[in-house]
């Protein structure tokens, strides 16, 4: 099975480098705006594009994945809200483990009923434990996963619960406070859950502007993924990205 987008996010993450990816929905983009945040991307340095959502109503996963891989060479990972979220044209797929509720069909029902056709798409595939953590609003994750979210101010539920998933053989942990969170996850919780795992940890939700960004990768995060915030000014790319990066190596 392939290994090349895990082994960078190890290399990275062994390097003390930072890594920025941005999610795009794709029943939020069209040809034009896939053709405008790519070349942003490209030319901020994005080191990676997600693509996927809690619920994708269009059926166009295909073209839009087809057309950033023609655009561009950042590698494309699927961030699937449901069995349905998968293309064979991407790079890698976040094969996703709510670890943080309690859903038995979250935590492996719907693997199970995916994983023919996962394995059969020759994808790579990462297996992720994700964290929903509460960002001060209702979320469509929390909403169709019917678990409560991590409450925010509970370090040690955040350190238990991914300590639990990298013993369990997750290769990621992703801490995401969901789209359109009032507050981002918290710098104290991402510095707790960094120091106690060795794999590496992917943050999301709510990060609205650079400082943000640049705060959660000194307190541990490896791989910043911003969605939203871009979707409403894309200039934001460059931004983000320069902070990302801009984090000394230890």
């Amino acid at each position: 099975m392939k290994k090349v987008i895990y082994e960078s996010l190890l290399a990275k993450k062994n390097k003390g480098q930072r890594s920025f990816a941005v999610l795009i929905d794709p029943d939020n983009v069209n040809a034009s705006k896939l053709d405008e945040l790519t070349a942003l991307a490209v030319g901020a340095g994005v080191d990676y594009l997600l693509v996927g959502g809690s619920l994708v109503i269009s059926n166009h996963l295909d073209e839009v994945v087809q057309h950033i891989r023609r655009n561009c060479s950042i590698p494309v990972i699927l961030f699937p809200g449901t069995p349905s979220g998968v293309s064979r044209y991407a790079d890698g797929l976040l094969y996703l483990s709510l670890i943080s509720g309690r859903n038995p069909e979250l935590l492996i029902g719907q693997h199970v009923i995916s994983a023919p056709a996962v394995r059969k798409s020759g994808l790579e595939i990462i297996s992720t434990g994700y964290m929903v953590i509460d960002g001060g609003a209702p979320t469509t994750v929390s909403y169709i996963s019917n678990a409560s979210p991590i409450p925010a101010d509970k370090n040690e539920i955040a350190l238990c619960t991914a300590m639990a998933g990298e013993m369990l053989g997750m290769k990621l942990i992703y801490m995401d406070a969901g789209s359109g969170a009032r507050h981002p996850i918290r710098e104290e919780m991402i510095a707790c859950v960094a120091s106690h795992i060795e794999i590496p940890l992917v943050v999301g939700g709510g990060i609205r502007d650079p400082e943000k960004a640049y705060l959660n990768c000194k307190a541990g995060a490896n791989v910043i993924v911003v969605g939203n915030a871009i979707e409403k000014d894309a200039s934001l790319i460059k931004e983000m990205a320069d902070a990302v990066h801009s984090v000394a190596v230890i």
